[in-house]
């Protein structure tokens, strides 16, 4: 080897040892971003010697489809969890103690004692405030349904407008790749930004991608709605600022093709935007549902007749317009009833009323069954308290058992939500597990190892000393050639 050769070697050394050295410190003080896919210098051999062609990155699709695909799935379970969560909350927690359910138990148990008891004006007294309590418990149960879908209605609102800013930031991420790619140049910068936007907008909408060329990328939902071609397409939404029960929330379209809702509490959708919509527009209103039957039942059940004329007894009820309204007859839901019954004031001391007129069943002055006046008059009592027990007829729109007594129907509401809350959690941790699988997979390949990174370092200080040996030899052979020319 002549030293002209050996000076040559030596400075590809130094030249790849210098590239290599800045790739491996540049992956070492990136070993702790998760959105950093690790670099390699990619050394070839050819006659001229050794020399970096490229620096290459770490790059697995297929892990990252599967890492799109559990992460959008585990968004979409969390947040469905969440919002039955909030919904659980609504009936007072764990034990449920602010239930419609639980204040029913406590009203039959107190028309138990007055039917016991029918001449104690304490015992009607008790049996009056356990029926507020229920109206109360329907009352409240149906301001917090409607306060958890205009929440969730806002939580779409914010997310549209984040996935839009995600959007446009996509499309500059993917004019850099694209840039970058037709020029020659490395795009693994680009890349890196354009993949953490995508993980971004995964958990709120589930995209497939589909590679073009120069690295071009296009995003598509589940069922082929585009997201993103060349430009990002437009997500629109407009939310309203309050809820009510007869209120329709409006759909999330994107480039004008509407988002559908998940379904079930293994949920369907793929990224939160689908199970705040599955919240907002199914879940609460079936929850709204069975509280509106439990109270138009009461009303029903508790109405009083002349045999002509019926109208609404110790349960009263005001219609969407604020009139009064009349005893159900409808087999269907009637929306916001719940939110609207009360006890009749006609049996409420503070407000005037004599509670005994619950016994005599004289509450609308339709009639009075207790024509003698007698004290110990239970008859009606007796009538009522039986009803409570016995089934009825219940609307199917509402989800449950539809010929159940009053007591079972609200203690299988509370039951529906428990069991799809039970579900959604058993579905949410297998979410997790996945969610945790793809990214370690992923991480795997793609993040940076740091006890190999360190072992490749010190290959490239062998490779650097040995240059460097190279560099002396020569040195002393010229040093050597100009002492013989003196």
């Amino acid at each position: 080897m002549s030293l002209t050769s050996a000076l040559n070697t030596a400075q590809s050394i130094f030249n790849n040892t210098g590239t290599q050295s800045s790739v491996v410190s540049n992956n070492i003080s990136n070993s702790s971003n998760s959105d950093y896919v690790r670099r390699q210098a990619m050394v070839t051999t050819s006659l001229n010697g050794a020399q970096v062609v490229k620096i290459s990155r770490a790059q697995e699709d297929a892990l990252m489809r599967q890492w799109l695909k559990a992460s959008a799935g585990d968004s979409a379970q969390q947040t469905l969890l969440s919002g039955l969560t909030d919904l659980k909350s609504v009936l007072g927690g764990n034990d449920y103690e602010t239930s419609p359910a639980t204040y029913l138990s406590t009203f039959q148990q107190k028309l138990q004692a007055f039917r016991t008891s029918p001449s104690s004006a304490i015992a009607a007294q008790s049996a009056v405030t356990a029926a507020q309590d229920v109206t109360n418990s329907l009352n409240d149960a149906t301001k917090s349904v409607q306060l958890i879908r205009q929440n969730a209605d806002k939580e779409i609102a914010t997310q549209v407008d984040t996935l839009n800013t995600l959007l446009a930031q996509f499309k500059t991420a993917n004019d850099a790749v694209k840039g970058a790619t037709a020029s020659g140049g490395n795009p693994a910068d680009a890349l890196d930004e354009r993949d953490k936007l995508l993980k971004q907008i995964s958990s709120i909408v589930g995209v497939k991608t589909a590679d073009r060329a120069n690295g071009d990328m296009a995003l598509y939902t589940n069922d082929g709605t585009v997201v993103f071609d060349t430009i990002p397409r437009a997500v629109t939404f407009v939310s309203q600022d309050t809820y009510t029960t007869g209120t329709k929330g409006n759909g999330v379209y994107i480039d004008g093709v509407a988002l559908s809702s998940g379904q079930g509490s293994t949920t369907t959708a793929q990224g939160s935007l689908q199970s705040l919509l599955q919240i907002r527009d199914d879940v609460a209103p079936t929850f709204q549902s069975q509280l509106d039957e439990i109270a138009k039942s009461l009303v029903t059940m508790f109405s009083e007749t002349d045999g002509t004329t019926t109208e609404p007894g110790l349960f009263v009820w005001k219609t969407s317009t604020g009139l009064d309204g009349d005893t159900p007859t409808t087999p269907d839901v009637i929306n916001g009833i719940a939110g609207t019954i009360t006890v009749n004031t006609a049996v409420i001391t503070s407000q005037g009323g004599d509670p005994m007129k619950l016994r005599d069943g004289s509450i609308t002055g339709l009639t009075n069954l207790n024509t003698e006046g007698a004290s110990g008059f239970s008859d009606n009592l007796d009538d009522l308290y039986t009803a409570l027990g016995s089934a009825q007829t219940f609307s199917s729109d509402a989800g449950i058992s539809s010929n159940v007594s009053i007591i079972s129907y609200a203690q299988n509401s509370v039951g529906w939500l428990e069991q799809m809350r039970s579900d959604a959690t058993t579905a949410s941790e297998n979410t997790t597990a996945a969610l945790s699988r793809s990214t370690e997979a992923y991480s795997n390949e793609t993040g940076v190892n740091l006890d190999e990174e360190l072992t490749l370092l010190l290959d490239i200080e062998q490779s650097y000393k040995a240059a460097t040996k190279i560099l002396n030899a020569v040195n002393e052979m010229y040093q050597s050639l100009l002492d013989i020319a003196r």
